[in-house]
Parts: C-alpha cells; sequence; structure tokens
C-alpha cells in the first residue's frame, strides 16, 4: 500500500522530476510540495518542491507526513534521507542525457539572468554525482529503486506510466498519469545518436 512508503522522485535537474511529479499527482498520489518555488518558462506546470527537504540533515519532522505521498529529492539530497529503518521508499530515479540537461540548465539560468558553469567541468561532476548515487542506493535496505528514461517517458508514457505502477503498488491511474505527459516541452534535445 502507498501509505507504508515514501515515494521519491529524484535525479539531476532538468532530468524530468517536475514531469513525473506531474504524472503521479494525475495519477492519484498525494505530493508533498509548496508553492515557494512558482511555475515559469522553465518549467510552466510547476516544480512541486517541498522546502523542508533541503533542511533534513538538521530537521527530519517533515517525514512523518510524506508517508503515502511524492516527494521530489535532488539527487544530492538523497543521502540526507534517514536509512535507518524508520522509513521506507520507493526512489523513481529520471536519467535524462547529460548534454541535454546541461543545455537546459544553461537556458534556464540565461532566463534568470545568471552564467551557467563550463560545461565540460560540470558533466565530469555530474557523472561522477549519479556513479554514486545509484551504487548508494543499490546499497541501502531502505530503498528500493526503479531508473525511468526521460525519453521514454515522452514517447512511451503509458507503458512508462504502467511500470511505475506496478512499481508503486499498483493503485495508480495509469491512463491520467499518461495523459499528463506533455511532449511540446521538451526542447534541448540531444545531439548525441
Amino acid at each position: 500500500m502507498l501509505e507504508d512508503f515514501i515515494t521519491v522522485v529524484s535525479g539531476l535537474p532538468r532530468s524530468g522530476t517536475s514531469l513525473m511529479m506531474q504524472m503521479l499527482r494525475a495519477g492519484g498520489l498525494p505530493l508533498l510540495s509548496d508553492d515557494r518555488r512558482p511555475a515559469d518558462e522553465s518549467n510552466p506546470h510547476g516544480y512541486f518542491e517541498f522546502e523542508p527537504v533541503k533542511r533534513t540533515r538538521a530537521d527530519q519532522s517533515w517525514l512523518g507526513r510524506a508517508r503515502g505521498h511524492a516527494i521530489k529529492v535532488i539527487h544530492l539530497l538523497l543521502r540526507e534521507l534517514p536509512a535507518d529503518g524508520r522509513f521506507t521508499y520507493r526512489v523513481i530515479f529520471m536519467k535524462r542525457p547529460l548534454a541535454e540537461i546541461i543545455a537546459s540548465q544553461r537556458v534556464m539560468l540565461e532566463r534568470q539572468g545568471k552564467a551557467s558553469a563550463d560545461e565540460a567541468a560540470l558533466m565530469k561532476i555530474y557523472q561522477s554525482q549519479l556513479l554514486q548515487v545509484e551504487q548508494w542506493l543499490a546499497a541501502q535496505p531502505a530503498f528500493s529503486f526503479r531508473l525511468v528514461d526521460y525519453h521514454r517517458v515522452l514517447e512511451n508514457p503509458l507503458d512508462v506510466a504502467e511500470e511505475i505502477n506496478v512499481f508503486l503498488g499498483g493503485d495508480l491511474d495509469v491512463a491520467a498519469m499518461a495523459g499528463a505527459v506533455d511532449a511540446t516541452l521538451y526542447h534541448q534535445r540531444s545531439t548525441e545518436a
């Protein structure tokens, strides 16, 4: 049952985490989020973030409210979630080509009037972080996780929705999840094969 665990949507920034949160909400899974970061041109349907996640190391009081909900946790903060057995987690980890992620971040930062980091350096950092996070997740008994390819979500939303539904116990509205996918928002395409 969904109430037995916390559903965590994670991945690198700009990897499709907000899209997955939209799908879960449409499928009937309540979200634990706030409106501190409003929708904008980079994420017109919203970011679905929850501010207390950023302070999890110091304050874990919000975790009890997260059971039976989906919460968005950036990849670097997954290790802040207590793995001591008080909670169990099902992590949907979004994967997208790094070149697209970095291009999408650059565009978002430009819209905000900010400079982006060196792309080659960022690529290496992200590769290392992804490897470490996936190894860490695989070693944690309190965490089960499923890697979800961003392109598959766009190309086969119904198939992905069915897989996520099974992963989360089978209580979600798969057709509504698939219907929440807006492929017109896919702008930063990879030039890699």
